[in-house]
């Protein structure tokens, strides 16, 4: 049984995570902090009493299933209000910039020059660009493997699917990221 502090400590953990990985699925900040929001309440309304090592992959099911729930109202959004340009949505992609949300350490006792710091806005830019370039379970699979952290095992529980299942999807995001990137003269 997870004490409220613990919960509470949970979400504070896993927050900017989620964020991110938020944003990277449906590019629109706003949208991405409303899903945030609504997985952590639901997680503390139907999931408090749970243990605290079973949290990360009731969050982990509980963020994808209200991210899709989110792609769904969009399409039928979209489909209502298709000859009504002010309510169609799309006006606010491109608005997102990952320095913007990208947590730097303010202990760093590193002084970085100002070459570097362009360089590594640009390249930050450049691999933001070919992850939302992916398609949706592609993109998904390789967040949660590898921004999450998660297991084969826990991505494919988290996702749905089999493990066979992510791991495709990561290989193949790897390979199309590895090859955007490297056509645009970037190597990590």
């Amino acid at each position: 049984m997870a004490t409220e502090q613990e919960l509470s400590d949970f979400l504070k953990s896993v927050e900017k995570r989620a964020f991110k990985r938020s944003v990277y699925h449906v590019r629109n900040v706003e949208s991405a902090l409303d899903i945030v929001q609504d997985s952590m309440m639901k997680l503390a309304e139907h999931y408090g009493h749970k243990p605290v090592d079973e949290l990360p992959m009731l969050f982990q099911r509980i963020l994808s299933n209200c991210t899709l729930d989110w792609f769904r109202r969009q399409k039928t959004r979209n489909a209502l209000f298709s000859n009504m340009s002010d309510f169609e949505s799309g006006s606010d992609e491109g608005d997102f910039e990952l320095l913007d949300v990208l947590d730097i350490s303010n202990d760093s006792q590193q002084v970085e020059s100002a070459e570097n710091s362009t360089q590594r806005a640009q390249t930050l830019r450049e691999i933001e660009v070919e992850i939302q370039e992916l398609p949706a379970r592609q993109r998904e699979a390789f967040l949660m493997r590898y921004w999450e952290e998660l297991d084969v095992a826990e991505t494919a529980a988290a996702m749905g699917c089999s493990e066979g299942s992510v791991k495709t999807h990561c290989s193949r995001a790897v390979a199309s990221l590895s090859k955007a990137l490297i056509a645009k003269g970037i190597r990590l």
